[in-house]
């Protein structure tokens, strides 16, 4: 009896060897050909790459190392001067200034000395805006004085009172330029034509103060501008005619200035004759334009 044997021996699994629970899956030829020219590929591009390149793989890029705080740092604490100004409108800072400068009268004092003197137009516009206050103030329809009174009470006088301490910053000798003192002088009169009119003479005595004060205002520029040059700057600005529009404005509450306007040779020609002074044709201003100023007298019967 012939026995074929195989010509090779029977694989029979190891006994050390652990028995698997699912079968192998078969690989094809042709995926094993494809994934090993896959790889081949991609080694090949890593090859070519630049960025891939081992000298610039192996480097390795600096980062910034965090700012670590210190446990401290965490705490609570007030924000800095620069910090704490920056979150200050114009109202708090001239409020935390004015306390500063009230308790400390050498800090008041520099201050005083170190700020630029306000322009006119700086002045009649924040003057301007107490006068805004003071027309926002005003009730809407129908009331009775003594309630619009009490309603306006409190800008009116604030109005008043700004009025009052910006005057004499443009009155000579602190302001030596009559254009400039007459120009503030201008816009100050024109509030003060806004202030309402009360009925009650005991309202009206706040308006009729500031005509008081603002005229005799006026007559001290006049009469200082007067020593200058005879009073020319008033006339070639044509503040003589300004004055007169205000002076009727008012109800003739600027009695005073006018008759500083009298003094200095520049007001109405026709005044002056009938009280006994220059006559209209021997007047400065007369002369001014006949072109006669500073002509030759004549002497004799000629």
């Amino acid at each position: 009896m012939n026995v074929l044997l195989s010509p090779q021996p029977p694989l029979f699994p190891h006994q050390h060897e652990t028995a698997r629970l699912s079968p192998r899956r078969s690989q094809s030829p042709y995926s094993m050909s494809s994934r090993k020219r896959k790889a081949e590929e991609d080694a090949d591009e890593m090859s070519v790459s630049p960025h891939n390149s081992p000298a610039i793989s192996s480097r390795h890029l600096a980062r910034p190392s965090k700012k670590v705080r210190a446990a401290n740092d965490l705490a609570g604490r007030p924000l800095s001067l620069p910090r704490l100004l920056e979150t200050l409108d114009n109202t708090q800072l001239r409020a935390v200034l004015q306390t500063i400068c009230e308790r400390h009268a050498d800090i008041g004092q520099e201050v005083v000395n170190g700020a630029p003197r306000p322009s006119v137009a700086s002045a009649l516009q924040l003057l301007g805006e107490y006068q805004d206050r003071l027309r926002a103030a005003v009730p809407y329809g129908q009331s009775s004085s003594d309630y619009t009174y009490y309603r306006v009470k409190q800008p009116l006088i604030a109005l008043i009172d700004a009025v009052s301490d910006f005057t004499p910053q443009y009155l000579p000798p602190t302001e030596n330029q009559t254009n400039v003192s007459l120009q503030y002088l201008d816009g100050a009169t024109k509030l003060i034509h806004g202030l309402p009119d009360w009925e009650s003479q005991s309202y009206r005595y706040h308006k009729e103060n500031s005509y008081d004060e603002i005229s005799r205002a006026w007559a001290l520029v006049i009469t200082e501008a007067a020593k200058r040059g005879g009073g020319f700057a008033l006339h070639t600005g044509g503040w003589d005619q300004i004055l007169a529009k205000h002076h009727q404005q008012s109800g003739g509450k600027l009695e005073a200035a006018m008759n500083a306007m009298t003094n200095a040779g520049w007001a109405n020609s026709n005044q002056n004759s009938s009280t006994g002074g220059l006559s209209e044709q021997n007047s400065i201003l007369n002369q001014l334009m006949n072109g006669t100023y500073g002509s030759p007298v004549r002497v004799g019967p000629w």
